[in-house]
């Protein structure tokens, strides 16, 4: 799964770390989950929204059911994650929210000033989504401080020298 998460991330220029968080966060890297509202496999990714990837992605054998393979789903879900970065410039409390809620949804709240990104993740209107972000955020901080951070310093602390704390 390792190798997959990191290709796939790769391809889109994401982190595989960001990837692995929402991953955990959709379906506790279940390729076989479903959502109560259809949503499927690893990245939780709608039929629907599916479709319209695989057609912008000029993929001509889509079908639903292929959203419970691992490579494919994570392959869709990496790129529209990619796509909404670019739609909402780079920020992914705006990204996320969108994976989590409909990008419509996030321009909507945006355009109708019920919320921008820059009030963060704790301002957006919808519970489930607010929880969604916070959670894959705090998941991608772990990740990255158990991936990147400790077996940086580790060694150091072995030996018993101080180093500095990590930056958030």
């Amino acid at each position: 799964m390792r190798e997959l998460i990191e290709r796939e991330a790769a391809a889109c220029d994401l982190d595989p770390l960001f990837i692995a968080a929402v991953a955990r966060r959709e379906s506790g890297f279940r390729p076989g989950a479903v959502s109560d509202r259809g949503a499927r496999g690893l990245m939780q990714v709608m039929p629907e929204t599916g479709a319209w990837i695989a057609r912008e992605l000029g993929l001509r054998d889509y079908s639903a059911d292929k959203l419970f393979d691992p490579a494919v789903n994570l392959r869709l879900g990496c790129w529209y994650l990619a796509y909404l970065l670019r739609r909402f410039e780079g920020d992914a409390v705006a990204a996320l929210a969108a994976y989590n809620s409909g990008e419509g949804t996030v321009g909507g709240w945006i355009e109708g000033g019920r919320w921008h990104p820059d009030q963060g993740a704790d301002a957006i209107p919808y519970p489930e989504t607010r929880h969604f972000v916070r959670n894959v955020l705090r998941d991608y901080r772990l990740y990255r401080l158990l991936y990147r951070e400790l077996p940086r310093i580790w060694p150091a602390v072995a030996a018993g020298i101080r180093v500095p704390r990590p930056e958030s």
